[in-house]
């Protein structure tokens, strides 16, 4: 069993960010500047392909949930993405899809199949971060605890809320249905789903398959026009506003 090290630690703009190592898993934790006294509930993240756990859009989304409702907040970095070296495997299917995307061939059958390749690789690391974090006296185990993953986090998002008890929230969206949608059907906690209808990859069908598959009694689509990485900024907004509800906090819009 590994322990969690913190390697750095920064704040600004009421936000404290601590580096840590579990084991050769690198990630990031942020949490309100103002102190760790009091025990606050935990969102875990999971990134998008090709990016990394302080991806503007993972400090984005960081910042509304701690300065706007308190939460401490964990990315870590996906096998082969950020701070992790590359298998050769990786590197294989990472060539294979660049190789379809200039022939302009689908992109889709080679992401479900190195993103679930990726999933059976990050799900058990997720269960060990949340044990390392709940040991943390911040956040215990008393505390409610989220997840939030699009595209890729939603491949990696999905089996591990499948198997985790502990997730009592979650944010999805952006994903084809083939590898996720029957384990789709064991999520049955409350469920925010974003899909862009617009989508030159996900097939309008096939997003609306996976947001169907989930087994939870409240569940709210959001769909947008628009293309892949044209999902709008304030479903963000949104999102922490789900996050607030479920993990029993008030949202305060940062200024």
């Amino acid at each position: 069993m590994y322990s969690l090290q913190f390697t750095a630690e920064s704040s600004s703009n009421g936000m404290l960010e601590r580096d840590f190592t579990l084991g050769d898993v690198p990630g990031v934790l942020w949490s309100p500047a103002s102190g760790t006294a009091d025990r606050a509930p935990l969102v875990l993240m999971a990134h998008g392909g090709g990016n990394h756990k302080k991806h503007p859009a993972m400090a984005g989304r960081a910042r509304l949930l701690v300065t706007g409702c308190g939460f401490h907040v964990a990315v870590i970095d996906a096998p082969g993405h950020g701070d992790r070296p590359r298998t050769a495997h990786d590197e294989a299917e990472v060539a294979e899809l660049f190789r379809a995307r200039a022939a302009g061939e689908p992109e889709g059958p080679i992401v479900v199949r190195y993103n679930d390749h990726l999933a059976e690789r990050a799900v058990p690391e997720y269960v060990a971060v949340l044990d390392a974090l709940q040991d943390r006296p911040e956040i215990g185990t008393d505390e409610s605890v989220g997840f939030w993953g699009i595209n890729m986090g939603t491949a990696i998002g999905v089996p591990f809320v499948a198997v985790e008890p502990r997730i009592t929230a979650a944010v999805f969206g952006q994903h084809w249905p083939d590898a996720l949608a029957e384990k789709a059907k064991r999520i049955t906690v409350p469920i925010e789903f974003d899909l862009q209808w617009d989508d030159e990859h996900i097939a309008r069908e096939d997003g609306l398959a996976l947001f169907d598959a989930f087994a939870s009694k409240e569940k709210s689509l959001h769909v947008n026009s628009g293309k892949h990485k044209e999902l709008p900024r304030y479903e963000a907004e949104s999102a922490v506003r789900f996050f607030a509800r479920h993990l029993g906090r008030t949202f305060t819009s940062p200024a």
